[in-house]
């Protein structure tokens, strides 16, 4: 047992349950991060940018707060890349209706950002077994995108209809879920498939490397 905490600053179900299926222990912080003023302030990016850039944004306001000192945050954000077009969270069903029509029969790539932040106090004077200790800060606000290709079936208007109807699409990236009813439209993944539920553990893994922790060491606290 040790005093590191690991904060989740999204409001994602479906992120908490992958951390929490994976044994590693969090909490939740949600962040108040816009994400239209965030793009509109930078500007058109790419998918995989703007992914990265939203991921940055919500573990950065998070880190702001007094609740996250002593802890490192985690910031998530997945956009859908189709013909090149990024795509979040539709929220209408018409917006829902007419991807999944785009959608249907062919494949895009879900990008998913991820930036953890050190929030952890780092001394000037820390010496080499500093990393040893997991209440030594390391300093690090570090991100990675992971991506994967997405191949969906061919969908009858009537199983569209009936998806949209449920409401699942309409709070999700690219208007799907992998991990839920929308499961039942994809055929294939060609990549992490944690990355197309909203998190990848594996990246989640190496930005904690960098900031000298051990993923082992959130497990079972």
């Amino acid at each position: 047992m040790t005093d590191l905490r690991l904060i989740l600053a999204s409001a994602s179900p479906a992120r908490t349950k992958l951390l929490t299926d994976a044994g590693i222990s969090h909490s939740i912080l949600v962040s108040d991060v816009d994400e239209d003023a965030v793009t509109a302030h930078y500007g058109l990016t790419d998918p995989h940018d703007t992914a990265l850039l939203l991921a940055r944004a919500k573990a950065e306001a998070v880190a702001s707060l007094p609740e996250a000192e002593g802890a490192l945050v985690l910031g998530c954000d997945s956009v859908f890349e189709l013909d090149g077009e990024p795509h979040g969270k539709p929220y209408e069903p018409e917006i829902a209706r007419e991807r999944w029509h785009r959608m249907s029969g062919r494949h895009g790539v879900l990008h998913t950002g991820h930036w953890l932040v050190d929030c952890r106090d780092a001394p000037a004077d820390a010496d080499e077994d500093a990393s040893l200790d997991s209440t030594i800060g390391s300093g690090a606000t570090i991100g990675a995108v992971a991506s994967a290709g997405v191949y969906f079936a061919q969908l009858s208007d009537a199983e569209i209809d009936a998806y949209v109807a449920t409401g699942e699409p309409l709070q999700v990236a690219g208007s799907f879920t992998i991990d839920s009813l929308g499961g039942a439209f994809i055929e294939r993944v060609d990549g992490d498939p944690h990355a197309v539920v909203g998190l990848s553990v594996s990246t989640l893994r190496h930005l904690l490397a960098s900031a000298n922790v051990q993923i082992t060491a959130l497990w079972g606290q």
